[in-house]
């Protein structure tokens, strides 16, 4: 089949975000490929129906990506929008990364009704975050604080901050997401990188196709290069610690001279521990960089901080 003749199906999940993404990549297609006809596909993806879990306690990988590379096996779509953040390390068989666009602001946002600080919020506050990287890194500068698993779209977890009644003294979401919906409060706080290190790719957007298609050839012109390199070096690190998205690590690959510098850390979930592991690296070998620097967060003890951890201090899921 021709990229030129056929309708590129681009499949995505249903949230506001997903579809801003996805509409963000068809919009990138239609200018590298003028004339080319892309159709927006939802697919509702496992993590999507269950609501009323945490998401550590749902288990297994790919909450948010397995039904739409299903998709892609099926021939049912040509390509898939995922937030890279959510995408497991490991390549699936047939499937790969054609893109990875220009990256967002990676900072998270501390959302509050009042605009308060991680310094001034009240002793003993309720934080709503179902990230167990996020609550790593509060309790490690809040250890009074309570943390709560919180679920839902970006929408449902700032109402349910912002109602008096809503069970929420705050939230942590990510600043890309927040922009792109046009939510940004000049009342909320992003977070410095010291406090809060981003989830490996966060704010970065990829796309996934069959390998060895058309579809891989035709979406190679919206690649980004440089985020690609920084974001292979994030999950590099990820993917040696042998970590998911649902393990306290968190990393950041920034150019610096024309090389890469890249920050790992590893938490106890309940913020008492921290490894905080940085080198710098050839922008040729970002995934060399990314193995090295998980070594030696494994050398510093790592893998016992990984391990699985019982019910800790500081977290509140009543």
């Amino acid at each position: 089949m021709s990229p030129r003749s056929a309708v590129f199906r681009l499949g995505t999940r249903g949230s506001r975000l997903a579809r801003w993404q996805a509409d963000h990549v068809a919009h990138a297609l239609r200018q590298a490929h003028p004339g080319l006809s892309v159709e927006v596909v939802v697919i509702q993806t496992r993590g999507d129906r269950i609501l009323d879990t945490p998401l550590p306690q749902i288990g297994g990988k790919g909450l948010f990506t397995a039904e739409l590379e299903t998709a892609l096996h099926r021939g049912a779509i040509h390509a898939a929008v995922h937030s890279l953040k959510d995408l497991p390390t490991e390549e699936p068989e047939g499937l790969t990364v054609a893109a990875i666009l220009e990256r967002g602001p990676v900072h998270d946002v501390l959302v509050t009704p009042g605009g308060d600080s991680l310094e001034t919020l009240p002793p003993g506050a309720i934080v709503g975050t179902s990230s167990r990287r996020r609550a790593a890194q509060l309790l490690r500068r809040r250890p009074d604080l309570r943390v709560r698993d919180i679920r839902g779209n970006v929408d449902t977890r700032i109402r349910k901050v912002l109602e008096p009644n809503g069970g929420y003294g705050a939230t942590v979401l990510a600043q890309a997401g927040l922009q792109r919906l046009g939510l940004e409060n000049s009342s909320w706080v992003p977070l410095s990188l010291d406090v809060m290190l981003p989830a490996p790719g966060q704010a970065a957007l990829a796309v996934q196709c069959r390998a060895r298609s058309w579809a891989q050839e035709l979406l190679a012109a919206i690649d980004h290069l440089p985020t690609r390199a920084r974001v292979d070096a994030e999950r590099a690190f990820l993917a040696e610690l042998g970590g998911g998205c649902a393990v306290p690590v968190a990393a950041l690959a920034t150019v610096v001279d024309r090389s890469l510098h890249l920050q790992g850390r590893v938490l106890a979930e309940d913020g008492t521990a921290c490894i905080h592991v940085e080198a710098r690296g050839p922008m040729a070998a970002p995934r060399d960089l990314g193995r090295s620097l998980a070594q030696q967060a494994l050398a510093q003890g790592a893998a016992r901080l990984l391990s699985p951890q019982r019910d800790l201090p500081g977290r509140s899921d009543g």
